[in-house]
């Protein structure tokens, strides 16, 4: 079934007005008629399953049905603090961290980036990442936009993670992964998780020290290197199998 995003505010008395975008999509790329049953979210974990009850110029008006739908959303906030890769690897990372469950997005300024951003770049970079993480929403049924925010320096996301119930760190260098099922099976639902993935040349040692101060799990996800790309997608996804019901 086709998903759709409309803000709250679009909502009136069991009726989602659907505008911008997605009503060139709706009735020209799609075809869809009224009558026809859509589900539409508000961007802020609700979804509703909708009927198809008007069209006009601008507009794709719809009928909020009673039916409940299933839950997309991972009972544990997982923040992706990515490590910027070089070139565009980052937008598939976002894609795919979005269609594997993932929270928000942060990127990290870290010792060994070889991606530099002046801030013109880092604020139109930012605004298509976002652009990816809407559309990954929409394809992957998810009741959120996930935000992706403007890359921060380590220091900040060390500083912003910490405000968090729980940091988890992968790294080359660590062991047990007995351990790391252990502890991702004991995050609390309904709290927040960091994820710290490092760039192509990996963390630099003094950022692990820094995060393990911060009270970061420093976790192994096996003897295999996994490349920056491929780490935050393994991630999420063993937190899927590990915390989702």
């Amino acid at each position: 079934m086709y998903h759709f995003f409309a803000p709250s505010e679009n909502a009136d008395n069991g009726v989602i007005t659907i505008t911008g975008s997605d009503v060139n999509h709706i009735i020209n790329v799609l075809r869809l008629k009224k009558g026809e049953r859509i589900v539409v979210a508000d961007g802020q974990d609700r979804d509703s399953l909708c009927e198809i009850a008007e069209m006009g110029p601008g507009f794709v008006r719809c009928q909020v049905l009673p039916e409940t739908l299933a839950e997309t959303e991972c009972p544990v906030r997982l923040h992706l603090f990515q490590g910027l890769p070089k070139g565009d690897k980052m937008e598939t990372i976002i894609q795919k961290a979005v269609e594997l469950g993932a929270a928000s997005v942060i990127p990290v300024e870290m010792k060994r980036c070889v991606m530099k951003l002046d801030e013109k770049k880092k604020t139109s970079r930012t605004e298509r990442w976002q652009r990816i993480a809407e559309s990954a929403a929409k394809q992957s049924g998810r009741r959120i936009i996930p935000a992706v925010e403007l890359p921060l320096t380590f220091k900040a996301a060390v500083e912003k993670a910490a405000g968090m119930g729980t940091i988890l760190v992968p790294y080359e260098n660590a062991e047990n992964i007995a351990e790391t099922r252990k502890l991702l099976a004991s995050v609390p639902k309904g709290s927040d998780c960091a994820i710290f993935i490092g760039p192509e040349g990996g963390f630099d040692p003094a950022e692990i020290e820094a995060l393990a101060a911060a009270g970061a799990h420093v976790i192994t996800l096996g003897p295999r290197i996994l490349r920056t790309e491929t780490a935050g997608m393994a991630m999420l996804a063993m937190c899927t199998l590990m915390m989702e019901e």
